[in-house]
């Protein structure tokens, strides 16, 4: 079995350093996605995001957490931690460190703390990311309502 390093190396001081890039450049999101192989024909992504416009600065958040990849943008670079457990990992290293995002961050946890077993907790969740989604002040113009788009799949009647 692979031990897996998310954070072991990750002293106090770097992690309220990352933290504060999440809290001023970064983003907590979480989408529903129609996702053919699941149950409930959807999955929850939840997705941790920082944007610089150098490089190295993102690579660092890399290095110091050992998760997550950089992206070039037209402009700019993003960190981004897709894979849920790194996610969790990150959220639970970062959240007694962030003030602006703490919302997001607590919001984010209680996503992926529920398991999707039934279309009762998959709507549970959608309210959740529909949640998240508001406190996301950039996102006002691309929100979308998770439970409305889930409803529509599912009859009165499941």
């Amino acid at each position: 079995m692979r031990a897996n390093s998310v954070g072991k190396k990750c002293t106090e001081v770097n992690r309220a350093y990352v933290a504060g890039f999440v809290d001023g450049d970064g983003a907590i999101m979480a989408t529903i996605e129609p996702h053919h192989e699941k149950k409930f024909r959807f999955r929850v992504r939840v997705t941790v995001k920082v944007t610089q416009k150098e490089r190295r600065s993102v690579a660092h958040l890399s290095t110091l957490l050992g998760c997550g990849k950089v992206r070039a943008n037209r402009t700019t670079f993003d960190w981004i931690v897709r894979d849920q457990a790194a996610v969790q990992r990150t959220l639970l290293l970062l959240q007694p460190y962030l003030k602006t995002k703490h919302q997001q961050c607590v919001l984010a946890l209680r996503i992926l703390a529920t398991p999707v077993a039934s279309v009762k907790t998959l709507m549970q969740v959608a309210r959740l990311a529909d949640s998240l989604s508001r406190l996301n002040v950039r996102s006002t113009g691309r929100r979308k309502n998770f439970v409305s788009m889930i409803q529509v799949h599912f009859s009165s009647n499941d």
